[in-house]
């Protein structure tokens, strides 16, 4: 795998390494030591999907607040998204930045994100199916975010936002 860190310290594209023959290709997706070895989390205690009809849907700005705080190591497995994360670790330079990478089934790259990170998303196409790698259980009462249209944020989506839950509209501005 191939580990390129961004701009908002601790988040990491992660690339996987294409072993290609006639029958077409292998990649491995994780590997506790070489996330070990870049310094990231490498136990994730579950794993979920997310399946988007519509291009244009938003989802978050999610995370989930202390003692609970998770890294997601999140990839798209069909269509694709613009996923994007905001730092929300008060003492980092970059507090309150945010930045934006498109995932799509056919680049298969997995966007790690650190704790204290709030994530959402935008599809691009119909059919957008999104998997979750989570080091934290769900915890309900700790799960928590910000409007995905806040001004201070001030993400530009590519597309017109089609479909939002009413959860996701009435979250908090800064």
């Amino acid at each position: 795998m191939r580990f390129t860190e961004l701009s908002l310290r601790g988040a990491y594209l992660v690339e996987p390494q294409r072993h290609e023959d006639s029958r077409g290709f292998f990649a491995r997706t994780f590997c506790a030591q070489e996330f070990r070895d870049h310094h990231l989390a490498e136990k994730f205690v579950q794993c979920s999907t997310s399946w988007n009809g519509r291009a244009g849907t938003v989802r978050g700005l999610h995370y989930q607040s202390p003692p609970s705080c998770e890294v997601k190591l999140v990839r798209c497995t069909a269509g694709a998204l613009l996923d994007v994360i905001v730092d929300l670790r008060r003492d980092s330079p970059t507090y309150l930045q945010h930045i934006a990478v498109e995932l799509t089934a056919r680049n298969r790259l997995a966007l790690y994100i650190p704790e204290m990170f709030a994530h959402g998303y935008q599809t691009l196409e119909d059919g957008t199916e999104i998997f979750y790698q989570m080091s934290q259980y769900y915890t309900p009462e700790l799960s928590t975010g910000l409007r995905y249209d806040d001004p201070k944020i001030g993400i530009k989506w590519p597309l017109p936002v089609s479909v939002v839950s009413e959860k996701d509209s009435t979250l908090t501005l800064l």
